[in-house]
């Protein structure tokens, strides 16, 4: 299953503070879902749930409990650091459109007609 990418590319862009469950469970079930491969929320949310709660419980994990309901990754651990270049290095690529100053463009109408 593509789910744990998921789970972590999720906590990586929620940064130091963590999401909440119903957030994460969101975002995966938003990525994994399509037409063709239709998902049922509830085994997402409860895949998503037993995922974070064994992982939080694990010492030395990537994934930690933040709060009630809140997990975030646990930046001490290398695997983390890892991932935090893993999915945070993909620069995002604004398009700058630059118009030209010569509109060699026809109009339709004349400039008269105005």
């Amino acid at each position: 299953m593509n789910y744990d990418r998921e789970i972590l590319a999720v906590l990586t862009q929620a940064g130091e503070k963590g999401l909440k469950l119903e957030h994460i469970v969101r975002h995966v079930y938003n990525a994994c879902n399509s037409m063709f491969t239709p998902l049922n929320y509830k085994d997402v949310y409860a895949y998503v749930s037993q995922y974070l709660v064994k992982s939080s419980k694990l010492q030395g994990s990537c994934v930690q409990k933040a709060g009630y309901s809140v997990y975030r990754l646990n930046l001490a651990t290398t695997e983390a650091q890892q991932l935090m270049l893993q999915f945070g290095s993909h620069p995002v690529q604004e398009e700058v459109s630059e118009k030209s100053s010569d509109d060699s463009s026809l109009s339709l109408f004349g400039e008269d007609d105005f």
